[in-house]
């Protein structure tokens, strides 16, 4: 990229901050820095948008350029972005597309999901020079530190953005090991990163690349038809006792993939983004005392704790709403809970929980 689209990387001395540490508060400190260069912040992570290209029929890439306030991800973590849509701020977890650049910028891509608010807005309406909020990156599904035997990546949708990130990473060590991708996609023109990935397929005869639609029929030499199942896996990915599995998509895909891979594969790592379907069959309420406002609220069982709290008014920090970004994550001083996708009950007294992915299993205090 030209160096002159390059963000300025000029920030506030380090020795300077620490002698007005006593005199300025941060938010004054950031109104006035920001006159200057719009992400310089006191400590607050920042990214400035400073690219965007259409990335499928219904999707964006962001090409973002965080302060010096931002730790970094690794390939196949998520973080939280954030914008004021309508003066309000909203957050929601998005996958690295690409992590590692030389010069420190993030990509993420965004595709456009009917009523999402903040995908709307970052699809229809985000343009280079709007900044945005970035929380630490976060997120377990990440590549070893080194090869050890042959991958197979399973992506279905967005699924194949930290997935990508995967690709990208080991194509710039130059496929260190071998590596199928198999992706998922309703019809050709959702597909994401096409002409990228068949020319990794090109540069690395260790990495093969295989385009699966459902709703259309195969026309190319690396294109499959149909829904993910048994057969279709057999016929892919012969070697499948071979492989280390990465998952991820649609909580629906998901599971199919791990009922047919988990038990042969070497190993299994999977993350779905949107949640399982909650079988629990739970009635009655329970009584929820928050610790820090004194408020005592009678909340239904069988519901997630998040839900259940905004129903009563309160407004909550959240994001993802399945479990992953700890967003939401609150003490607890007493009672039990159950997560609402495994079912596990958590009886320890003083814990920490996830509002989004807990319900109540009996009178509570939370540190609310």
């Amino acid at each position: 990229m030209n160096a002159a689209l390059r963000p300025s990387r000029a920030r506030p001395h380090s020795r300077l901050k620490r002698l007005i540490a006593p005199l300025v508060a941060p938010q004054v400190f950031d109104f006035w820095a920001s006159r200057f260069h719009p992400t310089w912040t006191w400590e607050r992570p920042l990214a400035r948008i400073v690219a965007r290209e259409p990335a499928s029929a219904d999707a964006v890439t962001l090409l973002l350029a965080p302060n010096r306030h931002w730790a970094g991800c690794r390939p196949g973590q998520h973080l939280m972005i954030g914008a004021r849509v309508d003066g309000t701020l909203v957050s929601r977890s998005y996958s690295a597309a690409q992590a590692h650049r030389a010069d420190g910028r993030i990509a993420i891509t965004v595709k456009a999901i009917e009523g999402g608010k903040l995908s709307r807005h970052l699809y229809d309406h985000a343009q280079v020079g709007d900044v945005l909020e970035i929380g630490a990156a976060f997120g377990e599904m990440t590549l070893p530190e080194r090869a050890d035997g042959a991958w197979l990546f399973l992506a279905a949708g967005s699924g194949i953005t930290p997935l990508m990130s995967m690709v990208r990473e080991l194509a710039a060590k130059g496929m260190p090991a071998e590596l199928s991708l198999l992706y998922w996609a309703r019809r050709r023109e959702e597909l994401c990163f096409v002409d990228e990935l068949r020319a990794i397929a090109t540069a690395h005869p260790g990495f093969r690349v295989r385009f699966v639609l459902t709703r259309q029929a195969a026309e190319h030499a690396d294109e499959a038809a149909g829904r993910i199942d048994a057969a279709q896996l057999s016929e892919l990915v012969p070697d499948l006792a071979s492989r280390q599995v990465y998952v991820c998509g649609p909580g629906g895909f998901v599971d199919v993939a791990r009922a047919q891979t988990q038990a042969q594969a070497r190993s299994f790592a999977a993350e779905a983004f949107t949640p399982p379907p909650r079988t629990l069959d739970e009635s009655g309420t329970v009584e929820v005392t928050l610790a820090r406002s004194g408020r005592t609220l009678q909340l239904p069982r069988g519901q997630s704790l998040l839900t259940a709290l905004e129903a009563e008014g309160l407004k909550l920090a959240s994001g993802c709403r399945m479990g992953l970004c700890n967003t939401c994550s609150c003490g607890k001083s007493s009672g039990s809970t159950r997560h609402l996708h495994t079912g596990d009950v958590q009886d320890e007294p003083v814990s920490a929980l996830r509002l989004c992915v807990n319900s109540a299993g009996s009178d509570l205090v939370l540190d609310l």
